[in-house]
């Protein structure tokens, strides 16, 4: 059970990973994002005379179970297979108490919100784009995937010292 509380090889995850495409297009599905997941929520809750929720929802729904797999994994990664000697994330950054400050304001809430935001102007998460579009050598899921690891680079060096810094 020592496997479950390392992260894993790339040798191991990477093609595990690239499985996931193949196995998708011989599902008859064809895309693979957590963005795409809310649409379907709303379609599901939201009432059909929204243009954008009229669609058949129950065809994606393996989307969802895909989604409800995302967060027990995350809760059984970051809650029950941990050991207890490391953090996944430094606590004098992300607590209750730090999420009142302005720098927990805006790296919680306005990093949530260009989240939101730049995964609905890019059409797609970084998922969805760094996975099923670059294995379907989709140009538009290149530049997106390139601009997400420029946009990520420049934010790491260029502004997140001046907001840990508030």
């Amino acid at each position: 059970m020592d496997f479950l509380y390392k992260p894993w090889p790339w040798y191991v995850a990477g093609p595990i990973i690239g499985l996931t495409v193949p196995l998708l297009l011989l599902m008859g599905n064809k895309r693979l994002g957590i963005s795409s997941s809310l649409r379907h929520i709303c379609a599901a809750c939201v009432p059909a005379s929204i243009p954008l929720f009229n669609y058949d929802w129950k065809k994606e729904l393996w989307n969802l179970y895909f989604v409800g797999g995302v967060l027990i994994g995350g809760v059984l990664g970051g809650i029950v297979f941990t050991d207890g000697t490391t953090e996944l994330m430094p606590r004098e950054y992300f607590n209750w108490s730090e999420l009142s400050t302005s720098r927990g304001l805006i790296m919680m809430v306005g990093g949530g919100f260009m989240v939101g935001f730049g995964t609905r102007y890019a059409r797609g998460c970084t998922s969805g784009h760094g996975i099923t579009g670059l294995a379907a050598l989709q140009w538009p899921s290149l530049v997106a995937t390139m601009s997400f690891f420029l946009g990520g680079i420049l934010f790491t060096y260029l502004l997140l010292p001046y907001i840990l810094a508030l």
